[in-house]
């Protein structure tokens, strides 16, 4: 039962990598690479490692994929600040 277990969260992780890899644009990445540290701390749980899950909990599922966001974000405006200057020369 346990190795179905491990099997299963390998291939949500498999999966959830996958997707990341495969998904284009910068906002959605970001939300696939959260739920792939989600993934990634599940499988950590099922392995019995809580504290390198909660870790991966986080940084993988809240920290990085928000620094990503708030960078997008930040390279977004910056693009539109500069076609209304260009629209106003």
């Amino acid at each position: 039962m346990a190795d179905l277990l491990v099997v299963l969260t390998l291939a949500l992780v498999v999966a959830a990598a996958t997707a990341a890899v495969l998904t284009r644009d910068p906002a959605r990445q970001a939300l696939v690479l959260a739920l792939l540290g989600l993934a990634l701390a599940v499988l950590f749980t099922v392995l019995q490692s809580p504290d390198v899950a909660l870790s991966q909990l986080a940084v993988g599922s809240a920290l990085t994929p928000l620094m990503l966001l708030l960078a997008v974000r930040k390279v977004n405006g910056r693009g539109r600040r500069d076609k209304r200057k260009r629209g106003h020369e």
